[in-house]
């Protein structure tokens, strides 16, 4: 059966036009994400968590407070959008330190950009036990992405977990700004997001909770620079509630997370070596032979420290002869990459099982 007879005048076209539109919420299609924003800009925010949520708690045990010995607030969360650029109607959840030159770019490629305040600094001061359960990391990033009681180790609630936390902060910035089409990302009620459009971010230990957070959750994309990492843990090996082709890692090969094999080991956990071989991104162009699994191996001058954080654009990223950055493609396609477009998958790399035979 036809929606419509057949309509020839101009008149009818677009009587035809506006009546299609009118039925797609019946049909399960959703509007794309568009801007109707008279200044075209990019939009900077901040805003302390303490504030945003009155349901927010510190929890000094794991360090987890509103502000330093100095008074200095500890709670700062950072967004921003770019309103000139046309939307993709993703959200990047960033759980590391904020970062202007990444966020620049994720505005860039059409991506809003969030970073909440979450328990992450608790690494050092839980989970001492030798041996170790190998669920007992992961459960406390679990508990501290989600505020699910999952681990012994912390006591965080759901306030104070990141998802409820960037939950408070997208409906504070659809208040404040409007522009930004916030709201694209809640659930119709507005009580949560939408996660199947957030890609979960994050360096070094940030990006091990995004990894073990998206086993979890169902996401829409999982990029991990300088991680994951957890090498004496098994969560990695999970079924995964976001499939396995959408999960993106970048590492520097004089980092120790790859040089101890830790890297290697969680990517053949997650089972990323079923969409490609390892690409060292500096021998082979852009888009890697589609593969999950980036690595880059530019001169840092030894040092190991910042190998690990040269994967993320900073001072102590690769440069080109003119200043510019030399993995601009690279954090473009971590990002941006059609998830289905995939690379040859490719057998277990020996020496991450030689290491680590778990």
């Amino acid at each position: 059966m036809k929606l419509f007879p057949m309509m020839k005048t101009p008149a009818c076209l677009l009587l035809s036009c506006l009546l299609f539109a009118s039925i797609l919420p019946v049909l399960g299609a959703e509007p794309k994400l568009r801007f109707r924003d008279r200044d075209e800009k990019r939009y900077e925010f901040s805003a302390r968590a303490s504030e945003i949520d009155d349901q927010a708690k510190e929890h000094p045990e794991i360090d987890f407070v509103f502000q330093d010995k100095d008074g200095k607030p500890t709670d700062t969360q950072r967004a921003s959008v770019d309103t000139s650029v046309e939307p993709q109607g993703k959200l990047v959840i960033w759980l590391m330190g904020y970062n202007k030159e990444l966020f620049d770019r994720l505005n860039s490629y059409g991506l809003h950009a969030i970073q909440p305040h979450y328990a992450n600094k608790w690494f050092s001061l839980v989970c001492k036990d030798k041996p170790l359960d190998p669920q007992a990391r992961g459960n406390v990033r679990l508990e501290a992405a989600t505020g699910k009681d999952v681990s012994d180790e912390v006591d965080i609630p759901k306030a104070d977990g990141m998802m409820e936390r960037s939950v408070q902060f997208v409906k504070w910035l659809d208040k404040e700004n409007p522009e930004g089409k916030w709201d694209y990302f809640l659930t119709k009620d507005g009580s949560d997001l939408n996660w199947e459009k957030v890609i979960i971010s994050g360096a070094s230990h940030g990006a091990t909770t995004a990894a073990r957070f998206a086993i979890e959750v169902k996401v829409d994309r999982v990029v991990t620079l300088c991680g994951p990492r957890d090498e004496d843990q098994s969560w990695q090996s999970l079924k995964s509630a976001t499939e396995p082709n959408r999960y993106f890692g970048f590492t520097h090969t004089l980092d120790g997370g790859w040089t101890g094999h830790h890297y290697c080991r969680s990517w053949q956990l997650l089972g990323l070596h079923r969409f490609g071989a390892v690409i060292d991104v500096d021998k082979t162009p852009y888009p890697y032979d589609n593969s999950r699994r980036l690595i880059t191996s530019f001169d840092v001058g030894g040092n190991a420290d910042k190998a690990h954080g040269s994967v993320t654009p900073g001072k102590s990223s690769a440069k080109n002869s003119d200043g510019s950055y030399l993995h601009e493609d690279v954090w473009r396609y971590l990002y941006t990459h059609p998830v289905d477009e995939v690379g040859k998958p490719v057998g277990i790399e020996k020496e991450c099982r030689d290491k680590h035979p778990d």
